[in-house]
């Protein structure tokens, strides 16, 4: 299923490259002008620390002073979603969970976990696909407290099966774009912040001229 463009005037985009844009603003508030995707690909932020400065639409309240973005609508499209722990009580049941195994430190020997919910993977004999092997913040040093690994985002991608349009509403540092940069995927990313705005630009064009260089 895509999201449906509805009439709605978008702004220049912050950054853009032969196969994608990057917005900066509030992702409900410009979503409606986009052009149909065919995957939602996002890791949404949640707990006071990560999220403030998002506008009431794209938030609500939940224990405490604590507050986290509203995902409901994302289930009605194709969507891998990390942080699915912390959101399941808005998503619908699925059997596509997906699992990032972490290994923690070499003084470490143990793995921490995070999951993503998704409607387009599927399990295989009833156990979660899971990817092992990459630390959190480990391409480029940390630009974002909850920077994901290229390389999850990759293997998300192809474990997907779906061509196209890819939409990450919560780009952050921008990790999902370089990884559609490196598989010659289209891309649309939104972001809140213009700080990281600006270090999304930043790592999307490294990644290309690196890629130039091949």
């Amino acid at each position: 299923m895509k999201i449906k463009r509805r009439k709605s005037k978008l702004p220049k985009p912050y950054y853009e490259t032969e196969l994608g844009k990057l917005y900066h603003g509030d992702c409900l508030e410009i979503m409606p002008g986009l052009e149909p995707v065919d995957l939602v690909l996002t890791d949404p932020p949640w707990g006071v620390s990560l999220i403030r400065g998002y506008s009431d639409l794209t938030k609500q309240k939940i224990v405490g002073d604590e507050t986290r973005p509203n995902i409901k609508w994302m289930a009605d499209y194709n969507a891998i979603i990390w942080g699915g722990n912390n959101f399941c009580d808005q998503l619908p049941i699925s059997t596509g969970w997906l699992i990032w195994n972490k290994y923690v430190a070499d003084y470490a020997p143990h793995s921490q976990a995070e999951i993503a919910w998704s409607n387009v993977v599927k399990t295989v004999r009833l156990f979660s696909r899971q990817f092992t092997g990459f630390q959190c913040n480990s391409d480029g040093g940390k630009k974002h407290p909850a920077q994901k690994p290229i390389g999850l985002m990759q293997w998300c991608l192809g474990l997907s099966k779906i061509d196209g349009l890819v939409l990450d509403p919560y780009l952050g540092s921008g990790t999902t774009a370089v990884a559609c940069e490196r598989l010659n995927r289209k891309w649309i990313g939104i972001e809140i912040e213009e700080k990281y705005c600006e270090i999304a630009a930043k790592r999307i064009e490294a990644e290309r001229k690196q890629l130039k260089l091949f």
